[in-house]
């Protein structure tokens, strides 16, 4: 039988992307954590690690035992969760993970409330990119996530986790104000094939799916200006540099004063975002998903 404190340790190596790393986390020394691996890895018979001047990454055995170290971490402090529950303590700490958009959006409002009700909760935010952040619920790193899915992109496995769509928020397209093809109301991206395009650079999600409307609609959209950051995005719209689709959210949120906001007659796309926790998430991690859940 594997021991559960080497799997744990496995764990934090691989989230923390280095033997160093995870050490400085738990305040072990990098040598004891490098024994307790050569231990592991011996117990399974296979290596487990690449080791490399950068950090790690996991060999496909480790990657396949990552998932249920996890799920073995994430038992045990959900044991010591409940156990903690009946003595009526209250968690020390509630961590949230988001990628950036929804931190600006979503989860500022949703934070201050509970910090006003829950004063001796530490509250911890996490900046995760999509589709990261599954295996940090899954061990109890993160109590809730909150990620998204682009069209075209496919939906991660849950492991195992709660996921429930907490909203879909549609994309809207952005001109610099003054553009000739700003004083157009119905827009298609036919139109807009000869202009210059702000999106995240070839993988991205963004872009993932800007590229699938451009070739549903037959034409080829050329990406001068490649950013993920959605602030940078109308920054360069707003400076006159090129046109973009972001999210509804965001424009609420932040819109410059010089673009324009219309929708494409031919595409209409959508991001859905969803919250993800464990399968037991306790009350105040369901009470934070209540929070997270109303309307903004």
């Amino acid at each position: 039988m594997f021991d559960a404190h080497r799997l744990a340790l496995l764990a934090e190596v691989a989230h923390a992307g280095s033997i160093a790393g995870a050490a400085r986390r738990l305040a072990f020394t990098p040598s004891a954590v490098s024994q307790q691996l050569g231990k592991l890895e011996r117990d399974v018979g296979a290596p487990l690690l690449h080791r490399n001047p950068r950090g790690v990454t996991l060999t496909p055995v480790g990657e396949a035992l990552l998932s249920h170290a996890e799920t073995i971490v994430g038992e045990l402090r959900t044991a010591e969760r409940t156990v903690r529950a009946l003595l009526d303590e209250e968690p020390a700490q509630l961590t949230v993970g988001t990628f950036a958009s929804a931190g600006m959006t979503l989860v500022p409002a949703a934070l201050a409330g509970f910090r006003r009700d829950h004063p001796a909760v530490a509250l911890r935010l996490l900046d995760l990119e999509p589709p990261d952040g599954y295996g940090l619920v899954s061990s109890r790193d993160l109590d809730l996530l909150i990620t998204h899915r682009y069209p075209g992109a496919p939906l991660p496995d849950p492991r195992g986790l709660t996921r429930s769509l907490l909203r879909s928020e549609r994309f809207r397209l952005i001109l610099p104000e003054g553009h000739p093809k700003a004083r157009v109301r119905r827009l298609t991206l036919g139109a807009l094939a000869g202009e210059a395009w702000i999106s995240g650079n070839p993988g991205v999600p963004n872009r993932v799916c800007l590229d699938q409307l451009a070739d549903a609609a037959g034409i080829t959209l050329g990406v001068a200006y490649e950013t993920r950051d959605y602030q940078v995005t109308l920054a360069l719209v707003e400076a006159g540099l090129g046109v973009a689709f972001v999210p509804e959210s965001v424009l609420a949120r932040m819109a410059p004063a010089r673009i324009a906001v219309r929708d494409a007659a031919d595409a209409r796309p959508a991001r859905d975002i969803f919250l993800v926790h464990h399968r037991r998430p306790g009350k105040l991690v369901t009470e934070m998903a209540e929070r997270l859940s109303r309307p903004q």
